[in-house]
């Protein structure tokens, strides 16, 4: 018998309650992205190219020709949608911990609490009837369908990719997902992770990869396009390409596990790491090439700052380098003496800066930055810090070790928060790409 001591955090906070929290967290964090970042003067709905009725990508419809509604047309839903979610979540985890008492014995008697609150969950997501936010729902179905079933021809939409590096980060929730059902179903148990042989073993990392999967599906599209001429996608399929062997190497430790008992006995089995196993070094060459390649490409390609690229030599031959600020920091005057744009971009052209120095900006930053300086590094540093633990999160070898433990929880969260922080920084680049080439963003060359 599972003791509460052994393993605390099953029987108080068992892991179908914690897949619920986490998808939870998504709707929450997706609404403040929204809020955040008409707080801070981007208009996300508008760059996400987003329609008020079914949040459908607008096509061809340029944005700025679209009359757009305000941005809380589309967060405030979401933030009304997270509190019935929570409001039900909540009081499901409530009637479980007043059913149980703390007494695990009792854990799996009452685990039809969280299969109901599970099953009432889909049902609603499913539910065609106009309520529970029935349009913020179809918008997660649409993408969810547009992600999966991309037309191999077809364009792929800004909101599509930002849908689904979102969903890269539920990877590790999706194995749970499948962990969870078994869970559930006669004859398991939550005090303990479902052990799975022959094909079965490799559902969970299947599953995993799927997130990866569809992001690398993306970039192809996109690298095949008639219309694209750069490398980037390809470049980008690699990131994502990486993420696999992560995966399915770390599912493949059962068979490092099965040949080290046959030399050193069962207490081989207790143990997580194996550093003089090929085997095991292979996936930690993996896991650690993914993690430093992605912290590169969210640096460089996600976000657009410049500290791990070569800086370009200067040369007279081009117009000088202009540091925008934006209102956040402080209102430059324009030629035409206003002030700032509405969208965040302050309004300055070469003219302002003529016969003087180049501005300089901040070292390893770019020319036009949206957000207070100090926010860069911080979130430089925490990705990289998130970056390093994700692709062990991965590792569902791991998993089995430490699942009575908040660590792997927690490293989930984690990863959430780093999400959140990107889709902030990757909207900001986004906007500063486009503000290159329309005037509409307030930048003239």
């Amino acid at each position: 018998m599972v003791s509460q001591d052994e393993n605390p955090l099953a029987g108080s906070f068992p892991l179908p309650f914690r897949v619920l929290f986490l998808v939870g967290l998504g709707i929450l964090g997706w609404a403040t992205n929204l809020h955040g970042l008409e707080r801070l003067g981007i208009d996300g709905p508008s760059i996400l190219e987003l329609q008020a009725h079914n949040y459908l990508p607008l096509g061809s419809t340029h944005p700025s020709r679209t009359k757009q509604p305000i941005a809380s047309a589309f967060y405030k839903p979401v933030y009304q949608l997270f509190v019935t979610y929570a409001s039900w979540c909540f009081g499901a985890w409530l009637l479980y911990r007043a059913a149980t008492h703390s007494n695990v014995t009792l854990v799996d008697a009452f685990g039809y609490i969280p299969g109901v609150c599970i099953l009432n969950v889909l049902t609603i997501l499913l539910c065609t009837l106009d309520v529970v936010q029935k349009r913020q729902r179809d918008a997660f179905l649409f993408s969810a369908e547009r992600c999966l079933f991309a037309a191999a021809s077809g364009p792929i939409y800004f909101s599509d990719i930002i849908f689904a590096d979102i969903l890269t980060s539920y990877a590790k929730v999706l194995g749970d997902v499948w962990l969870s059902l078994w869970m559930l179903l006669p004859g398991g148990s939550m005090l303990s992770i479902p052990s799975h042989e022959g094909w079965f073993q490799w559902i969970l990392p299947s599953l995993m990869s799927l997130p990866y999967i569809i992001r690398l599906r993306q970039c192809i599209i996109e690298y095949r396009a008639p219309t694209n001429t750069s490398r980037r996608p390809l470049l980008n399929a690699i990131k994502y390409a990486s993420s696999l062997p992560v995966i399915y190497l770390s599912a493949a430790q059962r068979l490092v596990v099965t040949e080290l008992v046959e030399i050193r006995g069962e207490a081989a089995r207790q143990q997580a790491w194996h550093g003089e196993h090929p085997l095991f070094r292979l996936w930690l060459l993996a896991a650690v090439t993914n993690s430093l390649y992605s912290f590169w490409w969210d640096l460089t390609n996600d976000w657009g700052l410049e500290i791990l690229q070569p800086r370009p030599v200067a040369s007279s031959s081009h117009s000088p380098r202009v540091f925008v600020l934006p209102s956040l920091h402080q209102k430059v005057p324009s030629v035409d003496g206003s002030l700032s744009h509405p969208d965040g971009l302050s309004r300055i052209s070469s003219a302002t800066v003529a016969g003087h120095a180049p501005l300089a900006y901040p070292y390893g930053l770019r020319p036009v930055l949206l957000y207070p300086i100090l926010v860069y590094p911080l979130i430089i540093f925490l990705n990289l810090v998130l970056r390093m633990t994700w692709s062990i999160k991965l590792s569902s070898h791991l998993h089995l070790h430490s699942e009575g433990s908040a660590v792997i929880f927690w490293l989930e969260v984690a990863e959430l928060l780093r999400r959140w922080m990107w889709v902030f920084l990757r909207i900001e680049w986004e906007v500063v790409k486009k503000g290159k080439d329309r005037e509409d963003f307030g930048l003239v060359d």
